[in-house]
């Protein structure tokens, strides 16, 4: 358990990195990249055990921002319109912005833990 936050962070450096290579092909790339990248790195950081509490801070706040911003206007129609496609090719714009939402769901969820732990270690 005591190298739990490594692994954990290990894990979502990797995912996030690949949450940036599926987002090369996005119409917005340069956006989706960069936001999963510095996610990445902030995850590295806490593999190492640095978890700085401001950055972290304003990223977890900007990601819930541009979740409720995306949030779509009916998660059950979305879900069933993704397993009825069964293909993640980007059908609409809708569908698109759910995605990203929960993309950002995510992070603000990862980064939290580091947070977590960042005041943890400052207390």
């Amino acid at each position: 358990m005591k190298n739990f936050p490594k692994y954990f962070f290990i894990f979502w450096t990797i995912g996030f990195l690949l949450f940036a290579y599926w987002q090369v092909n996005d119409p917005d790339p340069q956006i989706w990249v960069s936001v999963y990248i510095l996610a990445a790195i902030l995850c590295g950081l806490a593999v190492r055990g640095k978890h700085p509490l401001i950055p972290l801070g304003i990223i977890i706040v900007a990601c819930i921002i541009g979740a409720v911003y995306f949030y779509p206007s009916s998660v059950s129609e979305w879900v069933n319109y993704e397993l009825e496609n069964k293909d993640l090719t980007m059908k609409t714009q809708e569908s698109e912005e759910a995605r990203e939402t929960f993309g950002l769901m995510i992070m603000a969820a990862v980064l939290s833990v580091s947070a977590y732990f960042g005041w943890k270690k400052n207390s």
